[in-house]
């Protein structure tokens, strides 16, 4: 079962969270499998970004989307983990070429340089004229050397975005996708409200931190096997065992992490009407009837003719729609 753990080290200015992604992991490679399939390492990278994915939305408790998408200039144009509030999450990929076993990032999806990773906070009530925010780095350092973990990617952008020191161990295969965070809590308020004078003290305080150095350290030496293989009670007890941990509890009724896609025939519908009547029409003309697949489920959405023309016809006009679902 997939758990989502919490923690602050007492008195220290550093927190951590700890991801394990299992049934509801499997249940999205096996809808993906069922159209083709993932290369290893897209999928493992999928694996990974979900994993980080999950850690931000439960870092921000954002009540919104949170979308991670890496852009490619390789074989994967583009990849995407997407999760909910309530941790219900999703990805998908578009892979345009041969991706070869044990390929490292840049290889996928930064081949001349050019790859950029985006995070993007969608409200899920948003206010009149109110826009998703959304945050851009490149997929090099700061000397545009190639980066080749997807960890060292989220790591660059925390620092270039939120000037936070944050450590990343990220790991999934066909079994399981997890993750670890760590990172030092700001002492002067969120920079963007508190003045250009508190956002300079956090930026220069920048990797001084003792207590977070040491505890960064320490979980940087989880090996990949280790995280994907050990319990979260045993990996926190072999990392940190010297140190003062505050575990935190899920409340009563919330979620864990699960696989669940938010398309829906009324979506598929909305964006059909917004291709226009002449669209569909010639889609119908040549196809006989409208099939969309949903890239991150797998679901199959068929319109007919009738179908479609009760797309267009006016709210009160409109008869009940066929349910068909493939």
């Amino acid at each position: 079962m997939s758990e989502l753990h919490k923690f602050l080290f007492k008195d220290l200015p550093v927190r951590g969270m700890l991801v394990r992604l299992t049934d509801g992991w499997q249940e999205l490679l096996r809808r993906h499998a069922q159209s083709g399939g993932y290369p290893r390492p897209v999928s493992d990278l999928l694996g990974e970004m979900l994993a980080a994915a999950v850690l931000m939305q439960g870092n921000i408790k954002f009540n919104g989307s949170l979308v991670l998408q890496v852009f490619g200039d390789g074989p994967v144009k583009v990849a995407v983990a997407e999760v909910q509030p309530d941790f219900t999450f999703r990805a998908t990929a578009t892979v345009l070429g041969e991706v070869a076993d044990g390929v490292p990032l840049s290889h996928m999806v930064n081949v001349n340089n050019q790859g950029r990773c985006a995070i993007t906070l969608d409200p899920k009530d948003r206010m009149p004229g109110q826009q998703p925010y959304q945050g851009v780095v490149p997929l090099f350092g700061s000397r545009h050397e190639k980066l080749e973990r997807m960890s060292d990617v989220l790591e660059h952008y925390m620092l270039q975005s939120e000037q936070l020191d944050t450590r990343l161990v990220l790991a999934a295969n066909e079994h399981i996708a997890a993750g670890l965070l760590i990172q030092r809590i700001p002492t002067t308020g969120e920079a963007n409200l508190s003045g250009t004078a508190a956002a300079q003290a956090r930026e220069d305080a920048i990797g001084r931190n003792e207590d977070y150095n040491r505890i960064a350290t320490l979980a940087a030496s989880l090996k990949r096997e280790e995280l994907l293989t050990l319990d979260a009670d045993t990996i926190l007890h072999r990392l940190f065992w010297q140190e003062p941990i505050q575990r935190f509890e899920p409340p009563e009724g919330v979620l864990r992490p699960r696989f669940g896609c938010t398309c829906s025939r009324e979506r598929v519908a909305a964006m059909l009407e917004s291709l226009g009547v002449a669209e569909v029409e010639g889609i119908l003309a040549e196809q006989g009837q409208v099939e969309i697949g949903c890239e991150f489920c797998g679901a199959r959405y068929v319109f007919d003719p009738v179908d479609a023309a009760q797309i267009f016809l006016s709210r009160q006009d409109q008869p009940p729609a066929s349910s068909q679902v493939q």
